[in-house]
């Protein structure tokens, strides 16, 4: 089982880019990247209470899901 970041589709969805996010989040662009691609093991708390308040996301489980 794998927790999935559905952010690339969230951004594709909102027309935003991960430069977007970044200005809005004020997570880097790089870590941003990162996290769009899975490419993180680990994610800091305080980075996904940044980029839902920018998302205006209140529900983890839009953000997430859990893959088999």
């Amino acid at each position: 089982m794998q927790l999935y970041v559905k952010l690339d589709e969230i951004l594709r969805e909102r027309g935003w880019s991960g430069k977007v996010l970044a200005e809005k989040s004020g997570v880097s662009e790089n870590r941003i990247s990162e996290i769009r691609g899975n490419q993180r093991t680990t994610i800091n708390r305080e980075h996904i209470a940044k980029i839902m308040k920018a998302l205006d996301i209140a529900d983890m489980n839009e953000l997430f899901e859990v893959r088999e």
